[in-house]
């Protein structure tokens, strides 16, 4: 036999077992992932009697690691999601209200706090990062920012109660 007929005997026999355990296209891959091992790694084993075992072995090792991965990712676990309910798009009064209420606090904090505070957090609040807002305030060091910008959210937070909720 050439080494075109051992692998695709090799093959069949993969297929076979592996289907036996996953589904068809899971086995499909898994026996071309064998063969590809098999191929790269093992180029130099040419009889069958030595390629069945180790071509087994190494379909084993991939079966569990494919059941790994998917019990790593959650697969054996997955809801159907036409089976979830649907959320209701509307909020709740009492989050709307509670959420209302937690804005009017923080423009109310925010009015208190100095222009320099009130510069550093519109510009973050536009997504400038700090050696952008560093050049827009003209400072040579960023640590001057940071140091800035935890002293403003210090203030704030000190403005709005001690606490953001």
């Amino acid at each position: 036999m050439n080494r075109d007929q051992i692998l695709a005997t090799l093959r069949e026999r993969i297929l076979a077992f592996a289907t036996l355990r996953v589904s068809r296209d899971r086995a499909e891959d898994l026996t071309q992932d064998v063969l590809t091992v098999l191929h790269e790694k093992y180029s130099q084993v040419t009889e069958l009697v030595e390629l069945v075992p180790l071509s087994f072995q190494v379909l084993r090792y991939k079966m569990l690691d494919a059941h790994r991965k998917a019990l790593r990712r959650g697969e054996y676990h997955q809801e159907s999601v036409e089976d979830q309910p649907l959320a209701d798009a509307s909020d709740n009064p009492m989050v709307q209200l509670d959420q209302k209420q937690r804005v009017d606090r923080l423009l109310t904090a925010m009015t208190q706090l100095g222009e320099r505070c009130r510069e550093l957090f519109k510009w973050k609040l536009e997504g400038k990062s700090f050696p952008e807002i560093q050049q827009l305030m003209k400072q040579t060091s960023i640590n001057t920012i940071y140091t800035w910008d935890l002293r403003c959210r210090r203030e704030l937070l000190t403005f709005m109660g001690g606490s953001w909720e």
